[in-house]
């Protein structure tokens, strides 16, 4: 539901539908930890602004990577330093809402010069990506701004990909979202890090059928899978084709995504969850199949 913020906040019922956290945990978590603090009308009413909604974000998602509420709190209490989020991120999200694509460029241009390709991915692109994704579910920003954001970094991440070279017998890995998931920037940033670790990726992207990945998986020559899924009602589906493709390539099939976000979500998932951190994914795969390593056997032999 799109809900359009007015300058006194948003109700307490608005940010629980907004967030999907219920009213009586919203306020549970005030009164045993006086945390958020959100200002109050003058009929004592609460009203939740943009950094009250942005804690909330912060301590629901700690709580789903599987930390008490205590430590989610003390996590949304001691917020982002000035010092650790870039100011790319706000000339990102300041472009883009302004419609202008050549300001989208050269400031992942700029950063990527200074910075370097993967401090670009995990420091900017993807930090803007989920904010404006949060700040378009909250209201305030539109659909256009999001639309050109999403296409200018698949552009970007299209030419570093392009311009990436491979060894001459490098590893291939197939990359794909699960059956119904549609969220595949990140993905599309996670084989560029494989690329530029030595892998030849096969992008199945968005909404992948487990019958197509298998058969991808079935190819000589590759070696790894990946699969993600963001989305919890994603999960079970997600999963299953994690089984199948597993039956083939063992130990060498890897998953990630919000839907596997807590270790209860990923009890009895075949495959090594790759976590949150982008890079250190990246080299969880590269580690775990060493360019020196045998080819597979040929599946179905025999």
């Amino acid at each position: 539901m799109r809900i359009d913020r007015n300058r006194d906040g948003l109700s307490i019922a608005a940010v629980s539908e907004l967030l999907g956290i219920p009213v009586p945990t919203i306020r549970s978590w005030e009164h045993r930890y006086g945390f958020p603090e959100p200002v109050r009308t003058e009929g004592k009413h609460r009203r939740y602004g943009p950094e009250h909604v942005d804690q909330l974000i912060t301590i629901r998602g700690a709580i789903v990577e599987g930390l008490s509420t205590s430590e989610a709190v003390a996590l949304a209490r001691s917020g982002p330093t000035r010092s650790s989020r870039e100011p790319a991120i706000d000339d990102l999200l300041r472009a883009a809402a302004d419609l202008d694509p050549s300001a989208v460029r050269s400031t992942i241009e700029l950063f990527e010069e200074r910075q370097g390709v993967e401090a670009t991915i995990t420091r900017v692109l993807l930090p803007a990506m989920h904010e404006v994704g949060e700040r378009w579910k909250a209201g305030t920003c539109d659909v256009a701004t999001e639309h050109l954001l999403t296409d200018m970094v698949r552009r970007w991440l299209a030419r570093v990909a392009t311009f990436t070279p491979l060894p001459e017998r490098p590893r291939v890995a197939v990359l794909a979202c699960g059956p119904n998931e549609l969220h595949s920037v990140g993905l599309e940033a996670f084989g560029v890090l494989l690329g530029r670790r030595g892998w030849a990726v096969t992008m199945l992207g968005q909404m992948t059928p487990g019958d197509s990945l298998e058969r991808a998986a079935r190819r000589s020559g590759v070696r790894a899978a990946v699969v993600v899924a963001q989305r919890s009602v994603n999960r079970r589906s997600t999963a299953a084709v994690l089984g199948s493709v597993g039956r083939l390539l063992g130990a060498h099939t890897f998953y990630g995504g919000g839907a596997f976000a807590s270790a209860a979500s990923r009890r009895d998932v075949s495959g090594t969850y790759l976590g949150t951190d982008l890079v250190e994914a990246a080299d969880i795969v590269d580690r775990a199949v060493p360019p020196s390593s045998a080819s597979r056997p040929a599946i179905g032999a025999g």
